[in-house]
């Protein structure tokens, strides 16, 4: 039998290059995709990883990346939405292209991908589609709102999408991480630990999460095991959203 199929959006660096490395590990055949095509590749350790530089909030590219996919494997079974920005910016300063570009990404993004993602699984009647989401899914945060708005957006998109999906055999969850250091922020974090004091206060475990932390969750999500768990936003925060 084949090896199953996952497609990793936002693969080149932190969270999505951690997913990308551990589905691989985990038996599954690698997409990656993003808009950098220099990071993908250092992604891609494994010859078996397709690189496909994607703009997921363009559905000419989205239409690209799975017509790819389909031509290298024949098949697919898991899409990870993981492609996120975010901009710390007033609402007072924030121009309408922030607004859309930041939303463009988190949540028109994972809609296009899972739209494309959709019709094929419904004809082979199995599908994962995991969404990247935040602690900000259901919190607010001043200078955050359209990242706010979107990871919201996000949740109750994949809420909403496994009722439609789930007749078809495919589940929809959503991550809701905390503050995930990765090799984007970990200097920051050792500099300036006041930055993020207030998350590992509020946290029962109090600690700042790590990009493990996320991907072992992930690829739970991804296997057989959670076959009957759709529709969920699970919290990968050490207890943040529990206090």
């Amino acid at each position: 039998m084949p090896a199953k199929v996952a497609i990793v959006t936002g693969a080149g660096s932190g969270i999505g290059r951690a997913a990308s490395l551990a589905l691989d590990a985990a038996g599954f055949q690698v997409v990656l995709a993003g808009r950098r095509a220099a990071q993908l590749e250092q992604t891609a350790s494994s010859s078996k990883m397709l690189v496909v530089p994607t703009d997921v909030g363009n559905p000419d590219s989205v239409r690209a990346l799975f017509a790819k996919t389909k031509e290298a494997f024949g098949r697919l079974d898991v899409l990870f939405n993981n492609a996120g920005i975010t901009s710390p910016t007033l609402l007072a300063d924030m121009p309408l292209d922030e607004w859309r570009r930041i939303t463009d990404v988190n949540m028109t993004g994972a809609f296009l991908c899972s739209r494309a993602f959709a019709e094929p699984m419904t004809e082979q009647r199995h599908g994962r589609i995991i969404n990247m989401g935040s602690i900000l899914s259901g919190r607010g945060m001043a200078t955050r709102t359209a990242y706010c708005a979107s990871k919201a957006g996000l949740a109750n998109f994949g809420a909403a999408l496994a009722f439609e999906l789930g007749p078809s055999g495919i589940t929809v969850n959503t991550i809701g991480a905390t503050v995930i250091v990765t090799d984007l922020n970990r200097e920051l974090v050792r500099t300036q630990p006041q930055l993020y004091q207030r998350v590992r206060d509020r946290s029962a475990i109090g600690r700042l999460g790590e990009v493990e932390d996320v991907v072992g969750v992930l690829v739970f999500l991804a296997s057989p095991a959670a076959r009957f768990i759709t529709g969920q936003t699970i919290y990968v925060d050490g207890g943040y959203t529990a206090g």
